[in-house]
This record gives C-alpha cells, structure tokens and sequence, in this order.
C-alpha cells in the first residue's frame, strides 16, 4: 500500500484509526475457548465490527508467539481474513524486529512476504544496516521506534548530546534510509506535546501512535501537535476497544467503541481541514 492510498483509505473513513489486535488468549470471552481455534475466531469477531471505520490492523506479535505453533497458525488465518475479506485495510506487524543485516533479512521475510504484512515494526538501536533489509520489498513499510510511550523511554531515548535527542537523532538520520513513501515512526501519545517538535523534523511522514485510551494519551492533543495536511497519523487503540466487553456482547461493544473513536477523529479532520 503506498501513501497516496493510505491517505484514500483515511479520507474514505474519515477516521485515521489502528486497531490493536493484542489477542490474550487468557482475556477472550470464555464462550470462544470451545472452538477450534479461539484466537482467530476473536479476531474475526472484532475485525468485521470494526472495519468499517478502521484503517489499519496491528497484531502484537508477543500474543501469537508467546503460544507457539497454535499461536501463529491464530495469526496466519487472522492476515489472510483481513488480505481477502478487507484488502484495502492497512496492516502492521507489531514485532519491533531489528538485528543484523542477514537476521534482519530473515525477518524481513517471515513478516513482510510470507505472512503478507504491509509494514512491520523496527527497532532502530542497530543502525542502518539492520533496518535496510525490511525496505527491500516494494510498497512495504518500515515502522521505525523513535519516542515510546514507557516509563523506560526516558533511560535511553532522551540522552542528550550537543543539543540533539537520541529520539531526534533517530528521526533525522532514518530519512537518509528512505522517504515518507516507505518510513513511519511510532511516538506515543502520552508524549503528545512533543510531537510539534518531532513535526519540525519529519512534517510529511505518517506516525504510529500508541496510547490513547487505556494508557492515558489524549486523542485531542495528539491531532493538536501532530497532524499535518494529509492527516499523517494511525492512532492505535487496543485493549479499549477489542476487551470493551467480555461476554457474548463483545463485538457488538468493540464496534461501538471504534465507531465512538471514528466520530472524534472525523471532527478533529475537520477541524483541521483534512477532510
């Protein structure tokens, strides 16, 4: 999927959101749990009660591999439903890969041509060489970590030197990598204010972010600082959405929930005249 469609998609719905599928085999309703395959059948629940006002997919991969061979047969069937029933819907490994070059290579395989992700996330700690492998293949995205929304960001991401923030030196080096048509960064949304800044650096690339809803991050704030004239954001939700509910009920709330979202996000694209 190129930007051009991406940003078709966002017009479309009038709506920019990810919804995360952060599928807790432990946390699904407990009717699922008598079927062949719970996992993919909570998938397919959430994703047709959302799709109509969602752009993007992103399974955490850690709640597929963390089951084994079980967990990725979930996944596999999960990408293939989205792929044919909702093609024109964005999709994101959230695996936050990154190791060097013929590792990375490897991953770069498993997530973006075998299982036929559109994007997948990268850690950038390794540098160049480790991230150009997942830019190999034409109309996939990188996903590159630049500001996270954990306590622990503040350990590594915001070591200062002559001025500049390893977060900012992230941001600014990756362009020499590839452009807005291959590269967007996750920035948390509990670090919003902070994302003028982070326009100033890249004004035309999309941004991930996490964080609104269940950890606190302000949707407002989020489009206020970091919206650009082609929206330029995917804002993920998860457990608020998919875990709204946990009894037979639950994708019928999941929907109202994306929906409740959709309608925020069209009046702040409005606001903004995107839309």
């Amino acid at each position: 999927m190129n930007y051009n469609t991406l940003f078709q998609q966002i017009k479309q719905k009038r709506s920019f959101l990810c919804v995360g599928l952060d599928s807790d085999i432990a946390k699904i309703p407990a009717h699922l749990l008598e079927t062949e395959d719970p996992v993919f059948q909570f998938n397919k629940a959430i994703i047709d009660a959302t799709a109509p006002v969602t752009v993007a997919y992103k399974p955490n991969i850690a709640f597929y591999e963390s089951r084994g061979v079980a967990g990725w047969r979930s996944l596999e069937k999960t990408i293939a439903y989205l792929r044919d029933s909702y093609p024109d819907i964005f999709t994101i490994a959230d695996a936050k890969r990154g190791d060097i070059g013929n590792t990375s290579q490897m991953y770069a395989k498993a997530f973006l041509d075998t299982m036929q992700f559109d994007s997948i996330t990268v850690a950038p700690y390794m540098g160049e060489d480790s991230v150009t492998p997942f830019l190999e293949y034409n109309g996939k995205w990188v996903i590159l970590l630049a500001l996270t929304s954990n306590k622990g960001a503040f350990d590594f991401q915001f070591f200062e030197e002559e001025g500049v923030k390893l977060y900012e030196k992230v941001l600014t080096k990756s362009q020499e990598w590839a452009g807005k048509e291959q590269m967007m960064y996750v920035v948390g949304a509990t670090k919003a204010e902070m994302l003028a800044g982070i326009r100033k650096i890249v004004p035309d690339h999309f941004l991930l972010v996490p964080g609104v809803g269940a950890q606190g991050g302000s949707l407002e704030e989020v489009a206020r600082y970091g919206m650009n004239s082609r929206c330029g954001l995917l804002v993920n939700s998860s457990r608020g959405i998919i875990f709204a509910d946990k009894g037979a009920d639950f994708a019928r709330r999941a929907g109202e929930e994306a929906a409740k979202l959709q309608r925020e996000m069209e009046q702040l694209l409005q606001t903004y005249r995107v839309i």
